[in-house]
């Protein structure tokens, strides 16, 4: 068993102000006995008004401020961190939106960029961002393999049972789901979704405010909400066992099942 928390935050427009927020929660989660934290998706900042010029002046490096003094606290801390940051491109009006694991010494282990852009519903990812070329292998966690993918990617299936099908025990999908009729039924059926056909845990930190719903949630192998934070900021946690999901897959082997022999490209 392994305990992870949970940040549900709001990201305001200065990048310094958030980076302190983090920093305060990654020593809180330590304090809780936590072996990793999670962040939302777009923790860095808040786009507000800003151009797409003036994010990608704004966004880093991997080896930036930003996440280097993550990277710190980490270490400090002896806590994996899972969160994101609008990394810079070679292209000076686009980003990537790139989630990061940074484990217990302070290590990059694993960086996954955005593949699946959301321009939908009124909403033009592109119109800011690139999309990534490849889905990032599951690394080790105190909580057993975790996954990452990023918010919209839910909805693509494939993304997470690439992951699971690589030894993911648990997908960390960090999420800025934006507000709208009917969003927050379908973030919580495509969560739960997820988890069930993947016999996995699913950790969903997610912005609350701005123009997102939060409703970070965290669902068992089975399907069972642990977590929903509702509306709430905050930090908060759970238990994580990598027995559970061997339980549950040796009870339900539904990847062990997959008849991968007769399903054709049509």
């Amino acid at each position: 068993m392994s305990r992870v928390a949970i940040v549900q935050m709001r990201a305001s427009t200065a990048k310094q102000a958030n980076l302190d927020h983090i920093l305060g929660c990654i020593a809180r989660a330590a304090s809780m006995g936590c072996g990793t934290v999670t962040f939302p998706e777009y923790m860095m900042f808040y786009v507000g008004r800003r151009s797409r010029k003036e994010i990608a002046v704004d966004a880093e490096a991997m080896d930036g401020e930003f996440v280097s003094a993550i990277s710190r606290a980490a270490r400090s801390s002896k806590i994996h961190v899972i969160g994101t940051i609008y990394e810079k491109s070679r292209r000076p009006d686009r980003v990537y939106d790139t989630a990061f694991h940074i484990n217990a010494s302070g290590r990059v282990a694993a960086a996954y960029r955005k593949t699946h852009l959301y321009d939908a519903l009124g909403t033009k990812e592109s119109d800011i961002l690139l999309p990534g070329s490849r889905i990032c292998a599951p690394e080790r966690t105190p909580a057993g393999m975790a996954g990452m993918l990023i918010c919209y990617d839910l909805r693509f299936p494939e993304v997470s049972r690439m992951l699971a099908s690589a030894g993911s025990d648990v997908l960390v999908a960090p999420s800025a789901w934006v507000r709208g009729r009917g969003k927050e039924e379908q973030w919580i059926t495509l969560n739960k979704s997820r988890a069930i056909e993947n016999g996995c845990y699913v950790v969903a930190p997610a912005h609350v405010g701005n123009i997102y719903c939060g409703r970070s949630l965290a669902v068992d192998p089975s399907g069972r909400i642990l977590v929903d934070m509702k509306k709430r900021r905050g930090i908060t946690s759970i238990e994580i066992s990598a027995s559970v999901v061997k339980k549950v897959r040796r009870q339900m082997p539904l990847l062990a099942s997959r008849r991968t022999d007769v399903y054709p490209r049509l």
